[in-house]
């Protein structure tokens, strides 16, 4: 992940020499987020329990950056694990979490439980260090089914899911302890990050990564509902730049949208992913709505241009063109290992 020279300039300050905790830094968005904090001169702890993602990446940085990068396996529930994660942390980047709608709508009991007391236990976790700030990420979702568009920080939140619902509680959790304690915090919702990386090998995989599976093995993608339902789909690059723009600003509790402020269909992004996989004219599967997903959404980032100077750095067309291109290598290399 490269980032313009202007930026790395503007935001190199704030990160490098300092201690940053990034709690589920071995998933998807977190892992892209600690390469980045590395190649800003942080050094980093990791804590993360494993439960959706593998260590991996993290233990291939601990060998190249041993000094720098260590790694606490751990729940967010625990508190003996988090009060050693934290400590001595400038910043903490929350993004653990139990992240998928229908699996929320699955089990809402712990969903709930990592989510919302889970981020509890982390600010608390944080006040007591003397932690500067946290940046917590949370969701377009608590938006839910309100038809204005674009969506704006300031409209009521009418949440249609667990998962909505507890990435809710995180962000009045944020401002309560922004409140009561003096922590900076802040909260990104995040409008359907995509990138490479993306695991596409669950039953809970995002849309981008799901097509991109099918559609890598001669199959069709499919869609739940009519896919007219359209998404401000936003390359993992400008998730990671809101990150790491929030540690310079005075946030006291803010939620700020982190999109790229474009609407785009389902089915408009199915037939996009299917030309750039080599599967052009491929017609989607529609099969029945799933439950608690949300129609439309569309960012407004106005909030975030004036609090953290937020700015998209890369397009949905180059984030398609990046992931799409990662997708392809990964088929090959498993291909070739697999003597096929």
């Amino acid at each position: 992940m490269r980032f313009p020279t202007q930026f790395v300039e503007r935001i190199r300050p704030s990160i490098e020499g300092r201690l940053a905790c990034v709690t589920g830094g071995c998933g998807f968005i977190g892992g892209h987020l600690i390469d980045a904090l590395l190649s800003l001169g942080a050094s980093i702890v990791v804590l993360d329990d494993c439960s959706n993602s593998t260590a991996e990446h993290v233990c291939e940085l601990i060998d190249l950056e041993p000094s720098r990068v260590r790694f606490v396996r751990g729940s967010i529930l625990d508190d003996d694990a988090l009060a050693t994660a934290v400590r001595g942390a400038a910043h903490v980047f929350h993004l653990a979490a139990i992240g998928s709608v229908q699996r929320s709508i699955e089990d809402p009991d712990r969903t709930w439980l990592v989510n919302a007391t889970g981020t509890m236990r982390v600010l608390e976790a944080a006040r007591a260090a003397g932690v500067g700030r946290v940046i917590c990420s949370s969701s377009s979702s608590v938006y839910g089914n309100a038809p204005e568009l674009p969506k704006v920080e300031t409209a009521a939140p009418t949440p249609a899911s667990p998962y909505a619902a507890s990435k809710l509680a995180g962000e009045g959790l944020c401002r309560s302890w922004s409140e009561s304690y003096g922590l900076g915090t802040v909260s990104l919702r995040y409008f359907n990050v995509f990138g490479p990386r993306q695991p596409a090998d669950s039953d809970y995989a995002a849309v981008v990564p799901a097509f991109a599976a099918r559609l890598l093995e001669g199959k069709r993608p499919v869609i739940y509902g009519d896919g007219a339902q359209t998404r401000d789909f936003t390359p993992v690059c400008n998730a990671v730049a809101a990150n790491l723009l929030s540690t310079r600003a005075d946030i006291r509790g803010q939620a700020l949208n982190v999109g790229i402020a474009e609407r785009t269909s389902v089915v408009e992004l199915a037939r996009l992913l299917a030309e750039r996989l080599g599967a052009p004219g491929v017609e989607p599967e529609f099969t029945t709505p799933r439950p608690g997903e949300v129609l439309d959404s569309l960012a407004s980032i106005d909030a975030a241009r004036k609090t953290i100077g937020y700015e998209p750095i890369m397009s949905l067309a180059a984030g398609l063109d990046e992931t799409a291109a990662w997708y392809q290598a990964q088929a090959a290399e498993s291909r070739e290992a697999g003597g096929g």
